[in-house]
């Protein structure tokens, strides 16, 4: 009996600490998740199944693969959004974590300054940033088309690159690496506070090469915070939005659209709840899984 009172004011107490957590989780993300799982199972005419999802896929809009690596975009917004990860993740987790290590390392004025224009694009809304992209590769006043045609470059790439579909995705793309290599950085940076220095005086003294120091030593004990970084990264890719809306809203001609604003169109422009909810749950099913397994299985290892 007293073992039973006590394991009850356990879990009183344990209700009572996260009672308030678990009611705001079931009403702001739990019970939106089914409901919108719940629409994208049905039409205006009830319940259909997998239709929306069937219907999702023969959407050009959607996926493209007659056009997919043959010729220029669009391609699909679920293409759109993988080449976004297989351009974007790669080079901001790298580039995030040789510049940790290379501000570490080297102690001058100007590294200073460049680290916080690179940790201006954390800061900067990503309305504003998706802005700044804009008018970066705008065609009269853009410094990235004006720089190329003074290296002789003709049309596309010395005009505006969000008026062509073979550079508007790519151009985006481009403008989203400065906007978060900054959070890789600063996580990077944070993993190499933590790592003891006496190893790398240790590898000093054995004669080993900055390169060697780098690759045994650095790159081996920050590969938890890199999984993490990678994990943020791939998660922002898939429901990229503003910067997308605000650079470009899609074009030209479905030529940047992504995912999630294929999802705000159906929803508040064709007054489609469904469809956008079945977007939304393809988002969700590409998000949970792969987040999962890097977040925790390889974490664990």
């Amino acid at each position: 009996m007293r073992r039973f009172k006590a394991r009850w004011r356990e879990w009183g107490a344990a209700l009572v600490f996260l009672g308030p957590g678990l009611v705001l989780l079931w009403l702001f993300v739990i019970w939106p998740a089914l409901q919108t799982l719940s629409l994208s199972l049905q039409d205006r005419t009830g319940f259909v199944g997998l239709t929306n999802f069937r219907h999702l896929f023969s959407l050009p809009a959607i996926v493209n693969p007659q056009r997919f690596l043959r010729q220029e975009p669009p391609w699909g917004a679920l293409f759109h959004n993988l080449v976004w990860v297989f351009i974007h993740l790669p080079i901001t987790v790298g580039l995030g974590l040789v510049l940790a290590v290379v501000y570490a390392r080297v102690r001058r004025w100007w590294v200073g300054l460049a680290r916080g224009a690179l940790f201006l694009g954390i800061v900067t809304p990503m309305i504003v940033g998706g802005v700044i992209i804009r008018y970066l590769f705008e065609g009269h006043s853009g410094i990235i088309p004006q720089l190329l045609g003074t290296l002789g470059l003709g049309r596309p790439w010395s005009s505006g690159w969000m008026a062509f579909p073979e550079t508007a995705l790519l151009g985006l793309i481009l403008g989203s690496i400065w906007l978060w290599t900054g959070f890789s950085m600063i996580l990077h940076s944070a993993g190499l506070s933590a790592i003891d220095p006496e190893l790398f005086e240790a590898a000093k003294i054995d004669g080993a090469s900055t390169w060697a120091e780098f690759r045994y030593i650095t790159v081996p004990l920050l590969r938890p915070v890199t999984f993490v970084v990678a994990v943020m990264t791939f998660l922002w890719e898939l429901k990229i939005f503003d910067i997308v809306y605000v650079a470009t809203m899609g074009g030209p001609g479905k030529a940047s659209t992504v995912l999630a604003l294929e999802m705000y169109l159906a929803t508040f422009r064709s007054l489609d709840p469904y469809r956008g909810a079945a977007i939304a749950t393809l988002i969700t099913a590409f998000s949970l899984p792969l987040g999962y397994w890097f977040a925790t299985r390889r974490l664990r290892r």
